[in-house]
């Protein structure tokens, strides 16, 4: 084919795509995964309905998939990392036992025996149904190590159940690759008609050994783009190169061995993708700046994948195999209970674990999705159908999966969510922990703007120094001495202890409490990932005096505004609670000619407001103006 008809499918192909990622977040909106909006596009782009992307574009642009799954497969192996599985290792081991061994056996025998009844296999011979059975065994095992870290992140779950489920799904991934690697040389074998002797296996076993070598190769040159101060775009780029150019090994290694030794030499590009994603992660400094690469690229490689997927599905073949994909998906499920309650016995882990511990395990996504492909590509006769099975489960499980995790996560008390926030009372005020000068000028300062004020120690010679504040004494860092201070409408809390408190304090607020505004006066910078998780608002001493002499040298009467210095002039935050501003456009507000809005806040983000911006309940107002005007318009937005 000539490079100008490559270049209509790939602009083509890439409209469709644009298209498709904006269409996929539509379905986030109610509640469907990605890939589903993405797979649905694929199929109305495809030749089944619109034919935007006709057959010959799809197999024109196979390296796209080549290209994605090298990716998919780097991902799945750069969670693999050693140091954070040790805790569990007992538990990972028969829990991937059990997973692996019951649903690989389990589907594989029952999908044989009720081969008759599945369409596409009812005429096929027995060797034929067995290769079919054992690759659907194999991608029954597969799990998606992206969709439990989502989840995982989104509760902020933590404890040995959520450890045992990550570890469990990234040995999974790698392991899998390796009973597909197997599992479709014996498929390609029974359906080619070769022999399966000793030298078959002889054959199978050193293939399998030549792709753990090249990936550990693979892996050493991965480090090479971390080697250089270069552009991050440059380094993914280059890391993309080096995982298509593995498919691009691989395929001229079994074209060229084929020739001269008239036996064709099969690697495995997954394995080795997934070898050498592995290498990387244990064996090398780059594991963080890898993974942080992989997470910038992967939208992108799914959007491609998912959609090229998606378009070429026959939509026809989707709905007259969907019943058998419901009944596959029930078969996975029973045999992934029974392989979890295994797991749970044989490491002797909690009982509470022992009707939950499949749950975690449904989820299929990229990897799954990815066996299924070359499936399809390398048996045509049968294999459109067999994929098209495989997504109908995967998008089965993508919409049953996450929901049961998170439950299974409340279930065992490892989710760590933000408490509900309570209603305002009226009345401003701040808890300040923290008992010395700083904490005393500050409260000093808020007591001038009416704010009530509370100062917060943990010694009791704290209690004898000089404050207009309460000052309260704690005897240790504990949910019950918080709940003692009664903080649920406490306007705002300043963490001003050492970072170790101050983060105890900050996850206590978080998950039980869920004051509006935690500040945290930060000591030491590499604290300030885990504070800014918690949504917290944070000072860092060092830099914020640097950013204040930058704000006064670059905009002086921005600065002296902002904090207040001018004379009668102040700044106040305000959320709209009055239903009768619902919906009242910034212009029609009627704003003191002294009063200024700096900002307007919607959940969480920042909008670029003017007088046409239309406000909405839970917004929060940044406004600058005369003190006695602030106090004024306080009430009007309030009640």
């Amino acid at each position: 084919m000539d490079t100008n008809t490559l270049i209509v499918y790939l602009i083509g192909f890439l409209i469709v795509a644009i298209a498709a990622n904006q269409i996929a977040q539509i379905f986030q909106k109610i509640k469907f995964p990605l890939i589903t909006g993405l797979i649905i596009t694929g199929i109305i782009a495809g030749s089944s309905v619109l034919n935007f992307i006709t057959p010959r574009a799809i197999e024109e642009l196979n390296f796209l998939n080549e290209i994605a799954l090298a990716i998919i497969a780097f991902a799945a192996g750069s969670e693999l990392y050693l140091n954070d599985l040790r805790s569990r290792l007992n538990s990972i081991k028969w829990m991937t036992i059990g997973q692996l061994a019951i649903t690989f056996i389990a589907t594989s025998v029952i999908v044989y025996l009720a081969a008759d009844t599945i369409p596409f296999m009812a005429s096929l011979n027995s060797k034929h149904k067995i290769a079919i059975a054992i690759l659907f065994g194999t991608i029954f095992v597969a799990r998606s190590p992206s969709s439990a870290i989502a989840v995982i992140n989104e509760m902020r779950a933590n404890g040995p159940f959520t450890k045992t489920v990550m570890g469990v799904t990234v040995v999974k991934d790698v392991l899998v690759i390796i009973l597909f690697a197997i599992c479709f040389s014996v498929a390609k074998a029974f359906i080619n008609g070769e022999q399966t002797g000793i030298l078959f296996l002889v054959i199978l076993f050193l293939e399998l050994l030549a792709s753990f070598g090249i990936g550990i190769l693979v892996g050493k040159l991965l480090q090479i783009p971390f080697w250089f101060k270069i552009n991050e775009k440059v380094k993914a780029l280059m890391i993309v190169l080096i995982g298509y150019s593995v498919y691009v090994f691989t395929a001229y290694l079994k074209v060229k061995s084929g020739e001269l030794l008239h036996h064709e030499i099969i690697l495995e590009p997954l394995l080795i993708c997934i070898i050498a994603s592995f290498f990387l992660t244990n064996y090398s400094k780059h594991r963080l700046e890898f993974s942080e690469l992989l997470e910038e690229v992967s939208p992108i490689i799914y959007i491609i994948f998912f959609t090229l997927t998606g378009a070429s599905l026959s939509i026809q073949t989707l709905i007259s195999v969907f019943g058998i994909a419901m009944a596959l998906f029930f078969l996975r499920l029973v045999t992934m209970i029974f392989g979890g309650i295994f797991g749970v016995l044989a490491a002797k882990d909690s009982k509470k674990y022992t009707l939950i511990a499949w749950m975690p395990y449904l989820t299929q996504a990229g990897v799954a999705l990815g066996l299924a492909t070359i499936i399809a590509h390398e048996f045509p006769a049968w294999g459109h159908e067999f994929e098209t099975i495989v997504i109908a489960i995967i998008v089965v499980n993508q919409l049953v999966g996450p929901p049961l995790f998170k439950w299974s996560l409340n279930y065992v008390k490892e989710s760590h969510l933000k408490a509900t926030l309570q209603l305002f009372d009226g009345t401003r005020d701040a808890v300040i922990f923290g008992v010395e000068s700083q904490s005393i000028a500050l409260s000093n300062q808020l007591e001038k703007h009416k704010w009530e004020t509370r100062l917060v120690g943990f010694d009791s010679t704290d209690s004898k120094k000089s404050s207009n504040a309460e000052i309260i004494i704690l005897r240790d860092i504990s949910l019950e001495s918080l709940q003692s201070l009664q903080l649920e409408k406490t306007e705002a809390i300043v963490l001003m202890l050492s970072d170790n408190k101050n983060y105890q304090l900050a996850e206590l607020i978080y998950e039980n409490i869920g004051t509006a505004s935690v500040i945290v006066r930060l000591n030491h910078r590499e604290n300030f990932e885990k504070f800014y998780k918690l949504g917290a608002l944070i000072i860092e001493p060092s830099t914020a005096m640097v950013s204040l002499l930058d704000h006064f040298v670059r905009s002086p009467n921005a600065a002296s505004l902002l904090l207040g210095m001018d004379e009668g002039q102040d700044s106040m935050d305000v959320e709209i609670r009055n239903e009768d501003i619902h919906g009242m456009r910034l212009r029609d507000l009627r704003l003191p000619s002294d009063v200024l809005v700096l900002s307007v806040k919607r959940k969480g983000q920042l909008l670029v407001s003017h007088g046409y911006t239309r406000l909405r309940l839970g917004d929060i107002m940044t406004l600058v103006g005369s003190v006695k005007s602030l106090e004024e318009l306080k009430f009007k937005f309030d009640t």
